[in-house]
């Protein structure tokens, strides 16, 4: 039989015996990451996929390098080097921010310290830090002081476990059998709403058209009167209105649906209301609070941190305005949480176990930024945004949508004489040649049926000049890929 470990034999784990290493190994990597970002200038290496799986590949993990410098290198080849960068001006394209760097040494002592916060055992004043953070979060959303909620891992867990409490609240009411009523809930929403709502009817057992359509009012916002009328069909024609979604902050356009309007539908109705606010959450502590108007009605909320509060992934939230829906997904287990404990334990109500106390990072950027100057950022985002729609809708090489709500401007390259079909063609594979640039990356998606370049501003460092070049960017690369198409065409004739 082998001799059990002596404290000496294990160098590698974090201990009070081993902070030398620890200090020495958090230093190199950090020195590594600053000497990376201070040569940084453009968001993306341009690596293609063949290139990088090579490299990748190349590694033999059965053979380790055994020390941490040497292995830190080795990342900072593979992984910094190609690393896409979202603090760089240039990055335009998914809802991904810069950090704050108060939240980043909040980090070094969550990622050494290791707390999980399910169990008050194993986390003790951590539980209560995210305890106050969610009260924090309830207030600005205006909930009263019966609210509850808990932290998440990302805007998709969060609407999952807030539709979650919707079915098990509709199924404790005079809805029949539960599994004949299962098949009969339906959901509201717009084919704007997060993918995630129709991921989750999937995930609870719903029929496959459990989730119903409700018209938008063209500018993308959900119709009230639509919504009224979709949910008196359901009921109609014998299906069970479980729940209504509404986004402050669809992923494409920004929009906002009317929330107070909304709110007034399913409090007369007797629905659900959930707000999936993972984007427009940082209008709660911004000069445009006036644009959630109304989200102190719903029964829950959707807050992404990590988008719009510049907090490292991930960091997200759903809040309730009755703490006590949150017991009805209660489990209890005698070895976690027997139900006689006289604790909080925050597995009660968290589709978790195991979970890192990401809550710190938002305690400390609070404690160092304060909440005005988080609110300063988004609303810059959202400035920036309307001034690159105007000067977008001033330049004849290109087009808009239509003019941005939050700091989402939906735009193509589409010079004189070039057609819709051509345009749609050309944009994916410009968008494509631009990332593989790596000079600025940008996102793209698809409206009415045609393709369009997307600008998601979360950097509010990134200045309208920033914008001006990328814009040139995509106009030297659409032009020399309509030169090409010519070319080709010339010699097919």
């Amino acid at each position: 039989m082998e001799a059990p470990l002596e404290r000496s034999d294990s160098p590698h784990l974090f201990s009070g015996s081993t902070l030398d290493g620890y200090t020495a190994g958090v230093w190199h990597a950090s020195a590594l990451l600053a000497d990376r970002v201070k040569a940084v200038r453009q968001p993306y290496s341009g690596a293609g996929v063949a290139e990088l799986q090579e490299q990748v590949d190349t590694v033999d993990l059965d053979r380790p390098l055994g020390d941490t410098g040497a292995a830190l290198h080795e990342v900072a080849r593979l992984y910094l080097d190609n690393a896409v960068w979202f603090h760089e001006p240039a990055y335009v394209a998914h809802l991904n921010c810069p950090v704050a760097i108060p939240a980043l040494s909040a980090e070094v002592l969550i990622s050494a310290v290791n707390s999980s916060v399910d169990t008050w055992d194993q986390s003790t004043a951590g539980t209560l830090i995210e305890r106050r953070l969610i009260d924090w979060t309830a207030g600005r959303i205006g909930f009263g002081p019966g609210a509850d909620g808990i932290f998440t891992s990302g805007g998709t867990q969060s609407n999952l476990q807030a539709l979650l409490l919707a079915r098990e609240e509709t199924l404790a009411g005079p809805v029949g059998d539960r599994a004949t009523a299962i098949p009969k809930l339906r959901i509201f929403a717009t084919t704007e709403s997060h993918f995630s709502v129709s991921k989750s009817a999937g995930i609870l057992g719903m029929a496959a058209d459990a989730v119903v359509g409700v018209a938008t009012d063209g500018t993308g916002r959900m119709d009230p009167e639509a919504l009224a009328a979709a949910i008196d069909d359901v009921r109609r024609d014998g299906g069970i209105p479980m729940a209504v979604v509404a986004t402050a902050g669809t992923t494409d356009l920004g929009r906002i649906d009317p929330v107070d309007a909304i709110a007034a539908i399913c409090e007369s109705r007797g629905i659900w209301f959930h707000v999936d606010a993972a984007y427009g959450c940082g209008l709660l502590v911004s000069r445009r609070r006036n644009l959630l108007d109304g989200i102190e009605r719903a029964d829950s909320v959707t807050v992404d941190f990590h988008k719009s509060y510049f907090q490292p992934v991930s960091s997200s939230a759903i809040v309730v305005r009755r703490g006590e829906t949150m017991r009805r997904i209660a489990v209890h287990a005698d070895y976690l949480n027997p139900r006689t404990a006289a604790v909080p334990n925050q597995v009660d109500k968290s589709l978790q176990t195991t979970r890192r106390f990401d809550a710190l990072k938002l305690w400390m950027t609070l404690r160092t930024m304060g909440a005005e100057q988080i609110g300063a950022m988004f609303d810059a985002v959202i400035d920036r945004a309307h001034e690159v729609y105007l000067e977008i809708c001033d330049d004849p090489d290109f087009e808009a949508v239509a003019a941005p709500t939050l700091s989402t401007v939906l735009f193509r390259y589409r010079p004189s004489g070039t057609t819709v079909a051509e345009c749609d063609d050309l944009m994916p594979r410009l968008r494509q040649r631009l990332f593989y640039g790596g000079r600025a990356i940008v996102a793209g998606t698809t409206i009415g049926g045609h393709y369009w370049l997307k600008f998601t501003l979360l950097n509010p460092n990134t200045t309208m000049d920033d914008l001006r070049s990328v814009l040139d960017l995509i106009r030297g690369i659409g032009a020399e890929m309509t030169g090409e198409r010519d070319e080709a065409a010339a010699v097919m004739a």
